[in-house]
């Protein structure tokens, strides 16, 4: 049997709130898949993720639809979209 490692989530973990501001409608498939495996599901909703390289992956290929901030409420970072 392999045994499992436990993770254990400290304060040193990171996360990042990722909210999706345009529509994955005329998207294609895998950028769809990307907001999808965030946990994103509408527009305006807001979802908070670990920073992880396979987050940051996803979230670099949908960036253009997305709004991506520190989770402690630091900086915001926005791209593709304007206003």
């Amino acid at each position: 049997m392999a045994s499992k490692a436990k993770s254990s989530k400290g304060a040193d973990e990171k996360t990042i709130k990722v909210t999706l501001i345009k529509s994955v409608y005329g998207q294609l498939s895998s950028i769809r898949n990307s907001v999808k495996g965030l946990g994103l599901r509408r527009i305006g909703h807001s979802v908070v993720v670990a920073d992880t390289p396979s987050n940051r992956g996803m979230i670099n290929a949908a960036s253009h639809m997305l709004r991506v901030e520190s989770a402690l409420g630091g900086e915001t970072h926005q791209h593709g979209a304007k206003g």
